[in-house]
């Protein structure tokens, strides 16, 4: 397993597995990290991982960083048989267009296809969930196809509402939350994938997969109304 060492400030190392953000890569990481929880390196206090690298955070008063480092390399050197759990697949209902998706006739139009063109082409497919980033509970997805990508808003909205699902550029992703975004929005999903006030708030982690199941007015209104009590549907990728 190869990756560079670097370190972030006095507090954090950044392991870099290469530039190509692909599946291999994410395995790569998924695999350090399984490897890195059955070895406990004393002083480690968490780890982030991204679309190439892992970044993790550590306690200098109780490991210095050419310990860490030494440490690091060693996991990443180790013989022990680490597999990632197998991935799961989340089925994320989304109502798309209409009051829910007031860009979907732009991504239509942009690629001379019809609304419906564009819904089975967006929950056709299974996205890897690379990250989670620029706030709580936002998936970072890879594998938008191609004929979906489009501009953002050259004047981004002040606001989104939670569940938002949007495309901006390559990349499609889902708001947690009330933000302000330049994405397309072309849906929404009624589930509430964000909740601080659980031991576990997200329901989402990198590593595994979000399909997109289009819904109507009717069921999104009645997943609304089950609220917490919703339970979203998984399967096993493969």
């Amino acid at each position: 397993m190869e990756f560079v060492i670097s370190p972030l400030g006095d507090l954090a190392v950044v392991l870099s597995f290469g530039n190509e953000i692909n599946e291999k890569t994410n395995r790569q990481i998924q695999l350090f990290v399984n490897k890195l929880e059955n070895e406990k390196v004393r002083g480690i206090v968490e780890w982030v991982p991204a679309y190439t690298s892992l970044t993790i955070y550590y306690q200098p008063e109780v490991i210095t960083y050419d310990s860490l480092k030494a440490e690091l390399e060693s996991v990443g050197k180790s013989t022990w048989q680490s597999e990632p759990d197998r991935p799961l697949v989340y089925e994320i209902p989304v109502c798309y267009g209409g009051e829910w998706g007031q860009d979907l006739a732009y991504v239509a139009e942009y690629h001379g296809l019809d609304e419906q063109e564009v819904i089975h082409l967006h929950s056709n497919r299974e996205y890897l969930i690379h990250m989670m980033g620029f706030m709580p509970g936002f998936p970072y997805l890879g594998g938008l196809p191609e004929n979906l990508a489009v501009p953002r808003l050259e004047i981004p909205r002040k606001s989104v509402i939670p569940g938002a699902v949007g495309i901006g550029g390559n990349q499609t992703g889902i708001y947690p939350d009330d933000v302000p975004s330049g994405w397309r929005i072309i849906g929404t999903t009624p589930v509430s994938f964000f909740d601080h006030e659980k031991e576990n708030p997200f329901l989402f982690s990198s590593g595994h997969y979000i399909k997109f199941v289009p819904i109507n007015q009717e069921q999104f209104t009645a997943i609304k109304q089950m609220g917490r009590d919703y339970q979203v549907k998984t399967y096993n990728k493969g």
